[in-house]
């Protein structure tokens, strides 16, 4: 890792930490040597149902992996459900995700979906290629885009409502169930965007970019809720928790900030960089560059890939350090598996490594106030008739 000369951590030296095992290593360039530029891998992915890992490992092509849950590992035997493919997207590969629906009878449609998982990958042109991932084939190309397509995800709610952003400066919605239409753009700030994410209720979109905020949409008619200020450079990514009272970002200032995204409130500041720099240095150059940031599925770990050459797994309710660390130099990507146990982070060389995860049984506390936000926004949980304690660890307060 990179030497900087600045504590990596608050408290702790980072040999005091307990580390991540490695679970697999996955280096599609083993035999091949290949040190050339391009074979950066620029985004990871699990799909929801465990079936399959996909990387972008360089010289345009995607890794799709079919996935043994059991034995926590990639499986070497094809079965006639989950092939192994590498698709060769033709482009550089900068974002991908994966999607599964129904499809609408309703409406004529050249493609159905149902029982098919498919895999969107977003390419420098600005075009991004639909994939059929049980036969490798490709489906659609989606054009509208004018740059690079640096981010992708499929709405939660399996209406194959594709959300896309790109360094042109616009987010844009699609539906693949009418044959990949483009049905909305949304123009944040006319600057290059990194990051967007769908809300785990599909009533809110979040974007990430160059202006140094983060925009809330709403899906409803698809107008700007607010801008979240508090960040110092550019910013990288973003995630929601699970129960969608959160947001985390990631920036260039060497900061995840977590949000209360309806208020527009900071709840906490997960460091990287000790002392952290002043809002005057914050905006410029240093090795502390925060490149992702992922939540788990149990909504109280987070992890994050920093140009300090660690991976940073953080338990939310316990210290200001992490919890555990991985040595991942030059690490670009992360994502954890949908029973958040594994987490995979990708890096500059291509390869993908699959790292264990700490996953605790939850309080019931915990699990009880999950429950609750995923029906109440922060605004409805004021109006009950509830003690004032209570209603603030409802509002994630304690974290």
């Amino acid at each position: 890792m990179r030497q900087s000369g600045y504590p990596h951590f608050l408290f702790n030296q980072p040999n005091e930490f307990e580390h991540c095992e490695s679970v697999e290593c996955l280096d599609p360039h083993h035999n091949n040597n290949v040190t050339k530029h391009g074979i950066e891998c620029r985004s990871v992915t699990w799909a929801l149902d465990y079936s399959y890992i996909a990387w972008s490992s360089g010289n345009c092509t995607v890794q799709l992996i079919p996935w043994n849950r059991e034995q926590r590992k990639s499986c070497d035997e094809e079965d006639i459900c989950h092939s192994k493919h590498v698709l060769d997207c033709k482009e550089a590969v900068w974002s991908m995700a994966f999607g599964s629906g129904r499809s609408q009878n309703s409406r004529t449609s050249r493609f159905k979906f149902d029982q098919n998982m498919i895999l969107a990958t977003g390419l420098q042109s600005g075009r991004i290629k639909i994939w059929n991932c049980r036969t490798g084939l490709f489906l659609m190309v989606l054009f509208d885009h004018k740059d690079t397509i640096s981010s992708l995800h499929f709405a939660p709610d399996s209406s194959m409502s594709l959300l896309s952003a790109s360094h042109d400066g616009t987010l844009k919605l699609w539906d693949l169930n009418d044959d990949g239409n483009m049905f909305q753009t949304l123009r944040p700030q006319n600057k290059r965007l990194h990051g967007c994410r769908w809300s785990p209720n599909t009533k809110y979109i979040a974007s990430v970019g160059d202006f140094k905020s983060v925009v809330i949409w709403r899906t409803s008619d698809f107008k700007l809720l607010r801008k979240l200020q508090g960040h110092y450079n550019n910013v990288t990514s973003c995630d929601f928790s699970p129960d969608g009272a959160l947001l985390a970002t990631a920036s260039y200032d060497t900061r995840v900030i977590i949000w209360d995204f309806e208020t527009g409130e900071i709840l906490r500041e997960l460091g990287h960089m000790f002392p952290a720099p002043r809002p005057i240095y914050a905006g410029g150059a240093n090795e502390h560059y925060i490149r992702h940031v992922a939540f788990s599925c149990d909504g109280t770990h987070l992890a994050s890939v920093c140009d300090d050459g660690y991976t940073r797994v953080w338990n939310l309710q316990e210290s200001e350090d992490p919890e555990k660390v991985a040595v991942n130099d030059n690490a670009l990507c992360c994502s954890f598996s949908p029973d958040g146990t594994l987490l995979s982070v990708g890096n500059r060389q291509g390869v993908v490594e699959v790292l264990s995860s700490p996953r605790k049984i939850e309080r019931l506390q915990h699990l009880a106030r999950s429950t609750v936000r995923k029906h109440l926004p922060t605004i409805k949980i004021d109006h009950l008739h509830l003690p004032f304690r209570l209603k603030e660890y409802l509002k994630y307060k304690d974290i």
